[in-house]
């Protein structure tokens, strides 16, 4: 039975999976559906975490601020509903999952830029 899930999921797999690590700034391009019509929506925001490692259901999570408000999306990496991922920061992040960022508001709320 093992066998059978890591075929399907092998077949699921989206063999341009785009790259990224946590504390980068990214745009993701997710595809909207609304009614019979299919648009794309731009989240721009900072990556907290990213889960699952190399297996088809890892998942991400990008948080943004709108409006004084903290908004959190999470994606499948393989999911057909996004388009694609642009960089646009490299952040330099020490930790694998940066949930005190939840806390923090203004400038305090930045990850530093990676510098190479």
């Amino acid at each position: 039975m093992n066998d059978i899930i890591r075929e399907i999921e092998a077949e699921q797999k989206n063999e341009n999976a785009p790259e990224f690590n946590t504390g980068d700034t990214v745009k993701v391009y997710a595809k909207i559906k609304e009614g019979n019509r299919e648009r794309i929506q731009v989240f721009e925001g900072t990556v907290l975490k990213k889960q699952g490692g190399d297996t088809a259901r890892a998942t991400f999570t990008v948080r943004k601020n709108s409006n004084g408000i903290g908004v959190e999306k999470t994606w499948p990496l393989h999911s057909p509903h996004v388009e694609k991922v642009e960089v646009i920061r490299r952040g330099k992040a020490r930790r694998a999952k940066l949930n005190y960022l939840r806390g923090r508001v203004g400038k305090k709320a930045k990850v530093r830029e990676l510098v190479k």
